[in-house]
């Protein structure tokens, strides 16, 4: 599929941004990332104020209900719904949650899948069916969650790397998903980060979090970025280098210049990360 790829540092593309945005784009961002549910066939204003920006920048579009670990048939009418308006706006890049998000209907949620086998070999049936309609390789992220599934026939690191090599697909590596995970079930982040199949790596989320009074971190993607998330994303761009990197922002948003600080401190990092790939 023709379209441009991401480079760079970006920001989540969100409604209540918008005003903001129109007036200005922080000088930081290089380009924006969107849920297509909430925005393919859309009509009139909305999808008026988009293409300004989409004929602009490139867009990554970030699904949340294919739920590619479902049990419910494919959503396929939505992904050709998908791939229409990504080559309608030129988007490049389709990435999804590693998990399941779907029953008698949808859950609104992101759900852990069992790290057996048949999951994998389940879940990459279903993958490799994604990309086969979208015509494109794929991203799939490492997911946050908060109950682990019974059964595990292998660890995390070993499930994600061996789905994203029977789909033969990407991985979108999520820092904060893993801070947050690692704190509430007492692993260790770096290590974790090192067991994934980082030359896969296409595509990387920072994003803040929220913390209970008795230490349990919740994915919110409501507040700024913590060092610990900070020392994560460099570390990871020190094996995979700077790769297109957006700051996730979905609600309590402050003013448009605070994001943009987040989305210049994504920037400096990765002129870091590259001149030190350069010297070496």
């Amino acid at each position: 599929m023709n379209g441009r790829w991401p480079q760079g540092a970006g920001l989540g593309f969100r409604r209540e941004l918008l005003p903001e945005l129109e007036a200005g784009v922080p000088e930081a961002v290089d380009f924006f990332e969107l849920a297509p549910e909430n925005w393919a066939g859309m009509g009139g204003r909305s999808a008026r104020q988009l293409r300004a920006f989409t004929e602009r920048y490139p867009f990554v579009c970030h699904g949340l209900s294919l739920s590619p670990g479902g049990m419910l048939p494919l959503d396929v009418d939505l992904l050709r719904r998908i791939r229409a308006f990504m080559a309608s706006h030129g988007i490049a890049l389709y990435t999804e949650h590693l998990s399941w998000s779907n029953d008698v209907g949808q859950l609104y949620d992101l759900l852990p899948l069992p790290c057996t086998g048949e999951a994998v070999r389940w879940t990459a049936a279903r993958i490799r069916q994604a990309q086969d309609v979208l015509g494109m390789r794929i991203g799939i992220e490492n997911a946050s969650y908060y109950v682990a599934p019974p059964g595990a026939e292998m660890d995390e690191t070993e499930f994600i790397r061996a789905v994203v090599e029977e789909a033969d697909c990407l991985l979108h590596l999520d820092v904060n998903n893993i801070l947050v995970n690692a704190r509430n079930f007492g692993f260790d982040p770096l290590g974790f980060l090192h067991a994934l199949p980082l030359e896969r790596a296409c595509y990387i989320h920072v994003a803040g979090h929220h913390r209970e009074p008795d230490g349990l971190l919740i994915d919110t993607h409501g507040a700024e970025v913590i060092a610990d998330v900070w020392q994560l994303l460099d570390a990871a761009y020190r094996r995979t280098g700077p790769l297109p990197t957006c700051l996730e922002r979905d609600f309590d948003f402050p003013p448009l210049a605070a994001l943009g600080a987040e989305v210049a401190q994504i920037a400096r990092m990765q002129r870091r990360a590259g001149a030190t790939a350069v010297a070496a």
